[in-house]
């Protein structure tokens, strides 16, 4: 047991007082002999008896009464088993990211975890709250009520290393108290290291009831026909036994189209057919599961040609005009002696074509023609002095040329994943018509290739910017060298390392990926492009590149939808933003990691244990109770005992 106030017990010396009071009371009698008093003897031995009893009751009452009285006022009390903890401070971090809109027992589990914090959290109880996207320090739950209740889901993925470095950069005299609220979606042990040991970080772990949900994943053009587009749309699925759900097309907000999906298989394209002409909308399905994911907006400009310039012999270049057809390109070529340096800012794609060497003003025009957002394509002739073509290429990136080998090595290897075949082929063939070549430089490069010979030796890549990319061949590829231009490889390849890395007929980006996004238009220094919305406007960071505006977009907009361009009121273009994917799979909860820590089952199950192993057990008051009883024994001893 423990005092607050321990030097009260010092008037525990005022219990002498009843103990004099009662040995003055207990003076000896004084002896008077009177005749005929025999009768009355017993009865005065039987009085004198009874008086010593009540007054050694009374006594003892009196001196307890004291005792309690003055015990109660040094404030008592039985020490908490945590009590060294008592003023640590307490943050609080919710995961609001999508996967917390799956349904639990009691509703979506983030308005649950939301309504039980409202509901629980003590008034007196100061403390910290971190979500994905705010943060409240050093508040109470008055103050955060109406944030909490207008709390929205964040388009940015539940990271807990990066709120613990903010918790962590929050300096504080006193322990904190970690207490996180997440379905464990995404969480991993990496992120688990920033958790020092010390804070004491306890996890409520939210559990979903329905695990079965249905994403739309991406959009593409998968055919491009004289009048039509025949788009594909990514459906995924994430559980078992789906039932059929409606997915339906819309344009500008108008219905056009709509039908029942199945999904055998956990992906499935679906296909739909629109007129070739700009398109401004989204598809959208109704599942039970997460909603976040159920609409997909994307955008499709109108056609406009992609101008292309080769520079090279005529007679080496035809097969590129075969490819870069008039219906989709303008394209031309120019020898090198008849180039004019001024047509190379307007372009979108240049090919060098086994230039036997290459200027220096040339290759400085290159150079900012690719910081710019040009795409650029290297074609060795076999004549080049390796010195030359280092000197250019390394204006790029870390790609290298060595030794011209002459022996004949057959291309084997397609890198579906690189960025040049992506969304190309539909199945993954691995026994096409190899192509050869009869000499070849050796490439060394950083970046991974795309295509690749027969010894794992490098015959196609890329050095890819934010806006651009520089593919590079290791070999010529003309009718004499190689067969390259007979296969199949040739129309995809080329016809993808001239088109925009970040174009592929549909726009539909990704809100927190901050890839730039080039948007053709001529401003003045002064002018500025706005992003308008629905319900949203904001500026991005943007940069003039001559008839090129490059915009980096960071976290917003804050909700996913249709948005336009504009310059003033002037409408530019069309550009969509979606929520990214990444937390659709409710079955992928792991929170098995979570071993090592202290989970706890509720809300109120949290405070609830707080209050109890912190609070110190305070007994003060059973001492005035006690004081009141022995009063009351007091008062009854002397009316009652005689």
């Amino acid at each position: 047991m423990h005092f607050k106030h321990p030097e009260i017990l010092y008037f525990l010396f005022l219990l002498i007082v009843p103990i004099l009071v009662h040995l003055f009371q207990l003076r000896r009698f004084k002896k008077e002999y009177f005749t005929n008093v025999r009768f009355l003897k017993a009865l005065s031995i039987q009085t004198r008896k009874s008086s010593k009893i009540k007054k050694w009751l009374l006594l003892t009452c009196r001196l307890l009464l004291l005792t309690c009285i003055i015990i109660a006022f040094t404030q008592p009390f039985f020490e908490s088993k945590d009590s060294k903890n008592a003023n640590n401070e307490l943050y609080i971090i919710l995961d609001n990211s999508f996967s917390m809109q799956a349904k639990g027992k009691k509703g979506e589990l983030l308005k649950r975890a939301v309504q039980e914090l409202l509901e629980e959290t003590p008034e007196n109880v100061n403390f910290s709250l971190l979500t994905n996207s705010e943060n409240y320090w050093n508040t109470d739950i008055k103050s955060v009520r109406s944030a909490l209740q207008n709390l929205k889901y964040s388009a940015t993925p539940f990271q807990l290393d990066n709120i613990m470095a903010k918790i962590k950069a929050h300096k504080s005299a006193f322990k904190k108290d970690i207490v996180i609220i997440t379905d464990a979606i995404g969480l991993d042990e990496k992120q688990l290291k920033n958790s020092d040991v010390t804070d004491s970080p306890l996890f409520i772990i939210p559990k979903a009831e329905q695990k079965n949900n249905v994403s739309i994943d991406s959009v593409f053009i998968n055919k491009t026909l004289d009048n039509f587009y025949e788009i594909s749309v990514q459906i995924s699925g994430y559980g078992d036994d789906f039932k059929p759900i409606p997915i339906s097309l819309y344009n500008e907000n108008k219905l056009i189209a709509k039908t029942i999906l199945t999904l055998e298989t956990k992906k499935k394209n679906l296909n739909f057919t629109i007129p070739k002409q700009a398109f401004h909308g989204y598809f959208s399905i109704a599942d039970n599961g997460l909603s976040y994911d159920n609409t997909l907006y994307f955008s499709i400009s109108k056609t406009k040609k992609t101008n292309i310039i080769s520079i090279g012999e005529p007679a080496k270049s035809n097969f590129l005009s075969r490819i870069y057809t008039s219906e989709e390109f303008n394209f031309n070529n120019y020898t090198l002696s008849a180039l004019d340096y001024n047509k190379l800012e307007e372009q979108d794609a240049i090919v060098l074509n086994e230039l036997d060497e290459i200027p220096q003003a040339l290759s400085t025009t290159l150079k900012s023609f690719v910081e710019k957002g040009g795409n650029l394509i290297v074609i060795p002739s076999a004549i080049s002095s390796v010195t030359n073509l280092n000197s250019f290429i390394s204006n790029f990136g870390n790609l290298r040329f060595n030794s011209l080998e002459k022996r004949e090595k057959l291309i084997t290897k397609i890198n579906f994943n690189h960025p040049i075949f992506n969304n190309v082929f539909e199945n993954k063939v691995t026994n096409f018509q190899y192509p050869k070549t009869k000499k070849s430089f050796v490439l060394s490069s950083s970046s991974p290739a795309a295509l690749s010979y027969e010894d794992q030796s490098v015959f196609l890549t890329s050095i890819a910017n934010s806006v651009s990319a520089v593919a590079v061949f290791a070999a010529p590829i003309n009718t004499e060298n190689s067969n390259f231009q007979q296969s199949p490889l040739i129309v995809p390849t080329f016809y993808k390392m001239a088109m925009n890395i970040q174009n592929n007929g549909v726009n539909a980006l990704t809100i927190g990926n901050n890839n730039p996004h080039l948007t053709e238009v001529s401003l003045n220094k002064d002018a500025i492009l706005t992003v308008k919305g629905s319900d949203e406007q904001f500026i991005p960071i943007q940069q003039i590149l001559n008839n090129k505006v490059k915009m980096t977009f960071n976290d917003y907009p804050e909700q996913a939808g249709n948005f336009s361009i504009f310059n003033k009121k002037e409408w530019v273009e069309n550009i969509s933003f979606n929520y990214n994917r990444t937390e659709s799979d409710l079955a992928s909860a792991n929170d098995n990691i979570l071993s090592d820590y202290k989970t706890i089952e509720s809300i109120p199950s949290l405070f609830d244990t707080l209050q109890t192993d912190r609070t110190d057990n305070q007994i003060w008051k059973w001492f005035v109770i006690f004081a009141l009883l022995f009063l009351i024994s007091e008062m009854a001893i002397i009316r009652f005992v005689k």
